[in-house]
């Protein structure tokens, strides 16, 4: 993935224009007013739009759906020169830390808000992205898909990512996120930022699922984490932590008690008794 370059502009640019405009003006830009997040929690999106996938098949939501395994959901174009590429990138980066694997425990649907772009350019993102991934089984959980305006607006509005046509640059603005939707379309949660964090994805994903994908331990620690929206990072929960404490003292306890009841059991023989001729 080779991004790098890209970021530092990005960050750099963003970051002087971020100078130049506090010291001139609080409000925000009005070509922004349109573009960010807005969480609808707990709402399904619709699992009747059409798309096409990176090898041109129609295909809709509900069909890349699987039983049990959770999304998750990508918006990006694959023809942007910075931010998408960045995003991508970064969820990659993600993926490829993660141990669950596109494919096996959730699913991944990248599409794309340019409705100009087509499948072919959908295939050259999966292709480069599945050669880095080197993932058994991952290029058929991780689709790439292009659509027309109207089901690219419908599905974007669904989980409330508001983006924009800048006509003088030429591009879409947009936010870094990404959602989190159950096997049966509800959205779960959304994730921001450039640098998601591994532990973030898998409790979010493990969320989305209802809990029902993972190893037993790997169930019992998510079990004890939280997502916190003031940090937008997953945090400990006292409670839970203590109930699991308390369940693994009751198991020690119940084990150490039947070790010694059976030993106690074995040692209580009735004494023999011998009589004298």
């Amino acid at each position: 993935m080779k991004h790098t370059l890209n970021l530092i502009i990005v960050v750099s640019v963003f970051f002087v224009a971020d100078l130049a405009y506090g010291q001139l003006n609080r409000e925000k830009p009005a070509i922004l007013e349109d573009v960010g997040v807005e969480e609808k929690l707990g709402d399904y999106i619709p699992m009747d739009l059409t798309f096409a996938t990176s090898e041109g098949d129609s295909v809709t939501i509900a069909e890349l759906m699987e039983d049990g395994k959770p999304v998750l959901l990508n918006p990006l174009y694959y023809d942007c020169p910075t931010l998408c590429g960045i995003v991508l990138d970064a969820v990659f980066n993600v993926v490829h830390d993660l141990a669950w694997s596109p494919g096996s425990e959730y699913t991944i649907i990248s599409y794309s808000i340019d409705p100009k772009e087509t499948s072919e350019l959908a295939a050259e993102s999966k292709a480069e992205i599945m050669a880095d991934l080197e993932r058994r089984g991952a290029d058929e959980g991780w689709h790439f898909l292009t659509g027309s305006e109207e089901a690219i607006t419908a599905l974007s509005e669904a989980v409330g990512f508001k983006y924009k046509y800048d006509e003088k640059t030429g591009e879409y603005l947009h936010l870094a996120s990404i959602m989190m939707i159950s096997p049966e379309g509800k959205i779960t949660r959304y994730l921001y930022g450039l640098n998601m964090s591994e532990f973030d994805l898998r409790n979010a994903l493990y969320e989305a699922a209802d809990g029902k994908i993972g190893s037993t331990l790997e169930r019992a620690v998510l079990y004890c984490f939280t997502y916190d929206p003031s940090s937008q990072s997953y945090v400990p929960v006292a409670v839970n932590i203590m109930k699991l404490g308390g369940l693994a003292t009751m198991l020690i306890l119940g084990i150490f008690l039947t070790i010694l009841w059976r030993r106690n059991s074995g040692s209580s023989q009735p004494p023999k008794i011998e009589f004298q001729k």
